[in-house]
């Protein structure tokens, strides 16, 4: 066979030595586009507000929201920073039996829940009780978990909120699973898995949205990337850039945000819940922020952090980057923030009041709800912790 023509032209040669021989700029024009680009995140967190709280250039992309939002913002994450010191209170006064701080992560925690609807679902860790009661879910419910008293305070199916995950990443596989059975009904409901930078190296995380990946369920993962799992810092987490890049193994879009920033959180995350709702499949928010308190009262954080990193983290305060900004917005003054303080006050003495009163509990309620329909094992060992109480009560009727 003789070799092509081109018009006007002499012969094409196509062996293998004129290949090697053609010039790096051919080579490159028949290069593929990127199909990875378009999922990656911005190589720097998104930020709306300095540090200062002063206003960085606005993005086309992540849009500000409004500024009664923005109040609203404000108000629950101060109450939700009250709400947080208050129930450290209570687990120092034996009141509850741990209780992990989410101080520091106030735009996170009361960002995520406001960029969500009523009727979408919550999936969150021990940590989100800030963002529980941001929700809108009464304070002691929220804490009925960890006081001990029962598996979860509150209607899970009434609230669109799953109980507080104490195992790492599960959430994330129920999260997948539900808004893919809402999706398959016709439903517009968007999931939020809330999940720590720890939990990324769980096999459920990886599980979780890669189902959701292929079966484009509307899932947002939101990672806040508190720099330390426990005491595990975020370099013997992972060699990626940042969390954000995993979505990028299984498909899925993603973003980094500085967590600290209130107004980026709130933006990038509106963003990414339209997107998913918008039937585009899963989204992966990471959010960099700081748990400022020990990993919970049980922890002592001075044994792997020192204080000077604390320190510079405290200068990023989300409470007060926001309101300098308000204020300069006009949108806060002294009146209101006097306001806001009074009700936060308010809430935190209603939560002391209801958690001082003792609680009565049925020793025998521990085996309802373990199963749909008790297994004979089951109802063998609620028989024998009846027969149990009845004992000891019989002995102190006799003493």
């Amino acid at each position: 066979m003789g070799s092509p023509h081109v018009p006007g032209g002499s012969a094409v040669t196509t062996t293998p030595q004129a290949v090697r021989r053609a010039s790096p700029r051919a080579r490159r024009t028949v290069t593929p586009p990127d199909p990875a680009r378009s999922l990656l995140p911005d190589a720097e967190p998104v930020r709306l507000l300095a540090e200062n709280g002063t206003p960085l250039p606005a993005r086309a992309d992540y849009p500000e929201p409004p500024a009664e939002v923005l109040r609203e913002l404000y108000r629950r994450m101060v109450l939700g920073r009250r709400f947080d010191t208050q129930a450290t209170a209570l687990t120092k006064q034996g009141r509850l039996a741990v209780y992990p701080s989410s101080r520091g992560q106030e735009a996170c925690q009361v960002g995520a829940v406001l960029a969500v609807r009523d009727t979408d679902w919550v999936f969150p860790t021990y940590r989100e009780s800030m963002a529980l009661v941001a929700r809108g879910i009464d304070p002691v419910e929220v804490l009925t978990l960890l006081r001990g008293d029962w598996h979860c305070g509150y209607d899970p199916t009434e609230v669109h909120t799953a109980p507080q995950c104490t195992p790492l990443a599960t959430q994330c596989v129920h999260a997948a699973g539900l808004a893919h059975g809402e999706a398959y009904q016709g439903r517009d409901t968007v999931a939020l898995a809330f999940i720590g930078d720890g939990a990324t190296s769980e096999g459920d995380f990886h599980e979780g949205i890669n189902f959701a990946a292929v079966f484009r369920a509307p899932v947002v993962f939101f990672v806040q990337n508190n720099k330390y799992a426990i005491s595990v810092p975020l370099s013997r987490q992972t060699a990626a850039p940042s969390l954000a890049y995993k979505g990028v193994g299984y498909g899925v879009p993603s973003e980094q945000v500085d967590g600290n920033d209130p107004v980026a959180v709130l933006a990038v995350l509106t963003r990414a819940v339209a997107h998913a709702r918008a039937g585009k499949g899963p989204f992966l928010v990471e959010a960099h922020t700081y748990r400022m308190e020990p990993h919970t009262n049980a922890d002592d954080a001075t044994r792997y952090r020192d204080g000077a990193e604390v320190d510079a983290w405290r200068d990023r305060d989300p409470v007060a980057r926001l309101e300098t900004y308000l204020r300069a917005r006009g949108v806060l003054d002294d009146a209101a923030i006097a306001e806001i303080t009074e009700q936060a006050e308010a809430y935190a003495a209603d939560l002391r009041t209801r958690m001082n009163e003792q609680p009565t509990v049925d020793p025998l309620s521990l085996f309802d709800h373990v199963y749909a329909e008790p297994t004979p094992q089951l109802i063998e060992q609620r028989e024998q912790v009846r027969a149990e109480l009845a004992a000891a009560h019989a002995e102190e009727g006799d003493a």
